[in-house]
């Protein structure tokens, strides 16, 4: 996907909001684990064994961040099953300045229950942060293996993500093309771009600049069904 001139600096602008916000994130990534983690428990308790799960693990983009998870992208794809009589169970496993290292070491939870289809949106932090990308792409490699691991049935979405140029070039057009090269290597389903039609908009983004109101979380969920929908069908 090529970047114009403008998206680039849109992009840049996203970036320096991100990182002047990222300290107020994390200190609310433990509340929001703790109520994201009661949520999917009762969840996970309510559904049976015969209902298939579609498991969002991602950041505080997946968390719905700022807003109630009602309205966060999965429970909007809950509700779009819903309607389709779909018999699936969403869990949103989304956690507030996740990394690729810190899902990592949170996969033994995340595989509580079985999973069907599991939707990873994980890596940005480590592109805005600056983490190595060999890092980055070796911990996504065994979240991916150990997916296939717990369920050798199940079926895998990457969520693709952008940086803007802030760390150079090189880096930022590395990381773009890390995400279709891993999709392609494990033989993943791909959504280009998580953040497509949102990113940089002030109207689809709440204060911080960086997480999306509920209107942009819209955006979001029809991004992700877009690509979804072949696979719950």
């Amino acid at each position: 996907m090529k970047i114009t001139n403008l998206s680039t600096l849109i992009l840049a602008i996203f970036s320096l909001v991100f990182l002047n916000s990222c300290k107020n994130e994390e200190k609310q990534s433990t509340s929001s684990s703790e109520e994201n983690t009661a949520e999917e428990e009762v969840s996970t308790e309510n559904s049976t064994e015969e209902v298939p799960v579609v498991l969002f693990f991602g950041t505080s983009l997946t968390a719905g961040l700022g807003l109630d998870t009602a309205e966060a992208y999965p429970a909007l794809i809950q509700k779009k099953m819903d309607s389709l009589g779909m018999d699936y169970s969403v869990v949103n496993a989304g956690l507030s300045g996740e990394t690729t290292a810190s899902g990592l070491n949170r996969l033994d939870w995340v595989f509580k229950q079985n999973v069907d289809i599991l939707v990873i949106e994980l890596g940005a932090n480590d592109g805005l942060r600056g983490v190595a990308l060999e890092e980055t792409r070796s911990n996504l490699e065994e979240i991916i293996k150990i997916a296939r691991e717990k369920n050798p049935e199940v079926k895998i979405i990457l969520a693709g993500m952008q940086i803007p140029p802030n760390m150079g070039e090189e880096y930022t057009s590395e990381f773009r093309s890390l995400f279709p090269e891993l999709a392609k290597e494990y033989d993943l389903e791909l959504i280009p771009f998580l953040l497509e039609g949102v990113a940089g908009d002030p109207e689809l983004n709440q204060q911080d600049g960086i997480h999306p109101t509920a209107e942009g979380q819209q955006i979001l969920a029809n991004n992700v069904w877009e690509v979804l929908k072949d696979d719950v069908q």
